[in-house]
């Protein structure tokens, strides 16, 4: 039997600035995970990710990544995404100073 599906968030890097970005539903690209589509079906996860390499003159290196509901919104599951929710590291600035952090 294959692994169930979990819920997942498209996630890239804007082209221009390298920041962590999250395709909305109404297919934004924001700099907050908290407002990403949260995919709950596996076909359709596919397609927007399909959708979303389309848009290789906006992102790069467009992936579909674990997610669940919280509060506000999509949240991360793993390490890698709760720490691309908070921004570059060298130094605090963009969303570090921006926004608080999401859990």
């Amino acid at each position: 039997m294959p692994p169930r599906f979990t819920p997942k968030v498209v996630t890239a890097n804007a082209l221009l600035d390298g920041d962590a970005v999250w395709l909305t539903e109404d297919d934004r690209w924001s700099p907050l995970m908290s407002q990403a589509e949260l995919i709950t079906d596996e076909a359709h996860a596919d397609l927007r990710l399909l959708q979303a390499k389309a848009r290789a003159s906006e992102i790069a290196g467009a992936y579909l990544a674990d997610a669940r509901l919280g509060a506000d919104g999509p949240e991360p599951v793993h390490f890698r995404e709760a720490f691309r929710t908070r921004g570059p590291s060298n130094y605090p600035h963009g969303k570090q100073v921006e926004t608080p952090p999401q859990t």
